[in-house]
């Protein structure tokens, strides 16, 4: 009998979200999810991850509907699977129990069958409830173990090497191992006997290169006894190579996109592993014939895409592998592949991935991405953010810069939310050696939050020093689950005196989604309201605007203002907060440059500003 592989299609979540910065639309789900419900796929990911937030923010619709819509159309013939932060869901900050509890009933009841649970950190205790909850709930825990790498020579810390220890040619030791194969069992292990039913290393950046699953999957099949799941990207390079050095060393599950949606920063695409397991006599548990409907339909999509597509210039060459014959020569690289993969010979077998991967069109390995260590969804959200904003100019310099902040983060692997709090803070860290400032000017709250230690135990202690520079003490401080204070939900005059959350599913976007969720949900009411008549209204004109006198104070970055903390006629200190903004979706406080009495205030909470734009004007 023939081994099966099971496939779990990333396309209607991850796909897009690493391609094309989260901006798939409802309408181009309901262009595919009929034929998604032949396809036969063990799991289709198709919700968490950046989905709930972004289509809120982006694209105005609801995270909810969007769940329950497929679910409605997939009627339990594949697992719907999504991913969560484990303690931290899909927000910024760990929640209390009640929080996660109400979450996960909700999401089962909405139609999911599988939640990936992970922690940035790779920190167990953060897991630990999300895991027994969702089975209580009954859904299936996946838990995920985050995998990444130990910093490359050139970018691990100088070693202290004395005068003497210099005079006799004494080498430095070499920097410790942390991220061995027995770190990733031990993660496996403990997710296991905390009930969860699959494990998956996800291997968000793409960063595990063929010769480490040689070990590594043998290592955790051996280790655990639940399915285990392979996920990971192209974006280095390595994504196709180290998938078919998965399916030989007896991977369960292997995620995959499909063709349009596949390769670059995204997983390889499925009719490439289908090739290469109808070689190897392993039967890839999909229809084919129904990935070859929504392929078509794909490729339409990716076009209407096309604003967001990072990639328009490697857009992949037509390919069916039920009907298409391949080039000889294309035909003996599929062949050379396995055969390295065999031998164990890594560069061979990255060769002629490669060259299939020209010939088909797919993107190179981005060598900026591979040097930064970055998951290809970070790099895509960074580049959309960072265009919206007007600073595309920092982009180099900040992916460059995001080794360094990561080691001085305590070396987190970078996943959702670490990612996007160290990427912000490589964007900041740029903007201040740009304009002169000392490093670390500007700082997000959530950076201030990680090395303070609210996020959990990072993999490598942080520098005392480092973390009284930016938290002012070098004492660590986890969070406090007690201190959470639950968003007001509160009743809107302007719509009819309505709530702003009308029912348990609206509050937990609030909860899970401070801001954005807030925004969403007034224009759901707003919406609402309109359909009812209104008392016409009479606008008084404005005055016209006063000139601006007295000094002011600018934000240094584009963004959504959160919150303002003054009112004209305040007296405020040096280093008094101001206000609070959003930028690259990281809160930033704006503390007071002077002492002085506040004139003007020329922003409000849900304002979207431009950089350098005027927020208060003090008294001459």
């Amino acid at each position: 009998m023939a081994r099966k592989l099971k496939i779990r299609d990333l396309t209607l979540r991850d796909g897009h979200q690493s391609l094309f910065a989260t901006r798939l639309k409802s309408k181009h789900v309901e262009q595919v999810i009929e034929d998604y419900k032949d396809a036969g796929f063990y799991a289709m990911e198709v919700w968490g991850g950046a989905v709930p937030d972004s289509v809120m923010r982006y694209l105005d619709e609801s995270p909810w509907t969007r769940l329950n819509s497929i679910s409605k159309v997939i009627e339990g013939r594949s697992y719907l699977t999504a991913l969560s932060r484990g303690r931290n869901l899909f927000g910024y900050a760990p929640y209390p129990n009640t929080v996660i509890d109400g979450f996960y009933k909700e999401a089962v009841k909405q139609g999911l069958g599988i939640m990936r649970i992970f922690d940035a950190l790779n920190d167990l205790n953060n897991v630990e409830s999300s895991i027994k909850k969702i089975n209580e709930v009954g859904g299936i825990a996946d838990g995920a173990v985050c995998y990444t790498v130990d910093p490359k020579p050139s970018q691990a810390a100088p070693e202290k090497v004395g005068f003497f220890a210099r005079l006799f040619g004494k080498k430095p030791a070499a920097p410790e191992k942390i991220f061995t194969d027995e770190y990733f069992v031990e993660k496996a292990k403990g997710m296991e006997a905390m009930g969860a039913k699959i494990i998956t290393l996800k291997d968000m950046a793409g960063l595990v290169n063929p010769a480490r699953i040689t070990t590594l999957i043998p290592a955790l099949k051996k280790a655990v006894s639940v399915p285990v799941d392979f996920h990971t990207h192209c974006t280095p390079g390595y994504g196709l190579a180290s998938s078919l050095m998965a399916v030989i060393h007896g991977v369960d599950i292997l995620d995959t996109n499909i063709w349009y949606f596949g390769g670059g920063s995204a997983a390889p695409a499925i009719e490439l592993i289908y090739v290469f397991c109808q070689k190897l006599g392993i039967e890839l548990e999909a229809n084919m014939e129904a990935v070859g409907r929504i392929r078509v339909k794909l490729e339409d999509i990716r076009r209407d895409l096309r604003d967001f597509d990072l990639q328009k210039d490697s857009f992949p060459r037509a390919f069916d592998p039920l009907k298409d014959t391949l080039p000889a020569e294309v035909d003996a690289q599929f062949d050379r592949a396995i055969a390295a993969a065999k031998a164990n010979d890594e560069a061979a077998l990255l060769d002629a991935c490669h060259a299939i991967e020209a010939y088909f069109n797919f993107p190179k390995a981005n060598e900026i991405v591979k040097h930064a260590e970055v998951p290809g969804g970070m790099y895509s959200n960074m580049v959309a953010q960072l265009k919206s904003l007007g600073a595309e100019d920092v982009l180099n310099d900040a992916m460059a810069l995001i080794p360094e902040v990561r080691r001085a983060a305590g070396l987190v692997p970078l996943v959702t939310p670490t990612s996007q709090i160290v990427g912000g803070q490589a964007v900041s860290l740029a903007i201040d050696r740009k304009k002169g400032n000392p490093d670390y000017t500007m700082v997000s709250n959530q950076f201030i939050n990680l090395i303070k230690g609210e996020y959990g135990k990072t993999p490598v202690a942080i520098d005392p020093k480092f973390r009284e520079k930016i938290t002012g003490s070098p004492v660590e401080k986890p969070y406090d689950i007690n201190a959470y204070q639950a968003p007001e939900n509160p009743t809107l005059p302007e719509f009819g005196g309505v709530k702003l959350a009308k029912d348990e599913s609206d509050y937990l976007l609030l909860q899970l989604f401070p801001t954005v969720g807030a925004t969403f949900l007034r224009n759901r009411r707003a919406e609402e309201y309109a359909a009812a008549p209104k008392a016409e209204v009479v606008e008084e004109k404005k005055a016209a605007e006063e000139p601006i006198t007295g000094p002011v104070q600018k934000i240094p970055m584009g963004g959504s203002i959160i919150s303002v903390a003054v009112q004209p006629g305040a007296a405020v200190k040096k280093g008094q907060a101001l206000l609070v903004y959003e930028a690259m979706k990281m809160e930033n406080t704006v503390n007071s440059e002077r002492e002085g009495v506040i004139k003007r205030v020329f922003v409000q909470a849900g304002q979207v500003v431009a950089t350098n734009a005027v927020l208060v004007e003090f008294e001459g």
